[in-house]
């Protein structure tokens, strides 16, 4: 290969990098916007029971999402609109989902904190805290013969419930092909981490000899390098990996909660870091993207997420007496 051709070559890739990233900044923009949606709709009334939303940790679902492949599966919690929007799920199927419309993913039967998308490969989003950490290892134990990869989102507060030390050991026992990711964004539902949690949390898969890092989960591009690294470590043969990703929810814990126990200070100094921000500016100074093209993609996620909006109220509301059947996942 000529030096020309290298130069070529390597511009190229750098050009796929660029759009690459652009596209995940575009996937976190939609995120933070339908979440924001989410929260005006419920405010009016049209969005049920209680909603927990995933604004401020956009970054760790992107980035871990973009390494994997579609004979993946994916176990979300209960703040899974951003786990499940991240695997590729239309943000009109869920949003009408959530007004509970017979055109949801799950027949507007799911509401806000149980999705299943099983063409973008998430078993489920699990309300009892910590319950896609078994669910993902499970699903792992049939991935093994397949070369899937099994991943469990789950918080800091999981993290000292007893089924989390239980498949950890299962899964490095067997050596399950599974990628427990941790997002802690320091507060177990209204309590912060270091009054209920003894320890480093990296220290406990590390005591069973699981890989683990623990990384900015703010910075998407951080999140998807070690997410590259764990999933293709399990793919492998490996065994499981551990990824702490260090975040922050810009909201409280569900619709409920204003916050009002965050030190003075605190939330200003995480919004400083806004994983929205970060990208954007970290586009400009890598691969030269332009202030007019990062609003050009911001307008377009404003534009789709308006007809979204405007369709997901039209929708018709389903049968009661209809059969589950009738929709699937």
């Amino acid at each position: 290969m000529t030096t020309s051709e290298r130069d070529i070559s390597r511009d190229q890739g750098r050009e796929g990098e660029r759009d690459l990233y652009l596209g995940l900044y575009r996937r976190m923009l939609l995120i933070r916007g339908f979440e924001e949606l989410v929260q005006a709709l419920y405010e009016r009334g049209l969005v049920h029971g209680t909603t927990h939303l995933y604004s401020g940790q956009e970054a760790v679902a992107v980035g871990v999402s973009s390494v994997l492949q579609p004979q993946d599966r994916v176990a979300g919690t209960y703040r899974g609109h951003g786990h499940s929007m991240a695997l590729g799920l239309e943000a009109q199927k869920l949003l009408d989902e959530l007004l509970g419309r017979k055109t949801g993913i799950c027949g507007g039967r799911a509401g806000s904190m149980n999705v299943v998308d099983l063409e973008h490969g998430l078993i489920g989003c699990f309300g009892i805290v910590g319950g896609s950490i078994a669910a993902a290892t499970g699903a792992a134990l049939a991935l093994k013969r397949t070369r899937g990869v099994a991943v469990a989102y789950f918080g800091d507060g999981a993290t000292n419930q007893g089924y989390f030390h239980e498949c950890l050991n299962f899964a490095k026992a067997l050596a399950l092909p599974v990628v427990y990711v941790c997002e802690n964004n320091l507060y177990g539902e209204f309590t912060p981490m270091a009054q209920v949690t003894a320890g480093e949390i990296a220290s406990r898969p590390r005591a069973l000899g699981i890989p683990t890092e623990t990384i900015d989960g703010n910075s998407v591009w951080l999140v998807r390098d070690a997410a590259q690294r764990a999933v293709d470590a399990a793919r492998e043969g490996g065994g499981p990996a551990f990824i702490e990703a260090m975040t922050y929810r810009f909201v409280g814990h569900s619709r409920s909660d204003p916050g009002k126990y965050r030190a003075p200070g605190e939330l200003e100094t995480w919004r400083a870091r806004d994983p929205l921000t970060l990208t954007r500016a970290w586009l400009g100074e890598r691969y030269n993207v332009s202030d007019v093209t990062l609003t050009e993609v911001a307008d377009g996620v404003a534009q789709e997420l308006e007809d979204v909006h405007l369709r997901a109220e039209a929708a018709p509301f389903p049968d009661p007496a209809a059969s589950v059947s009738e929709f699937k996942p």
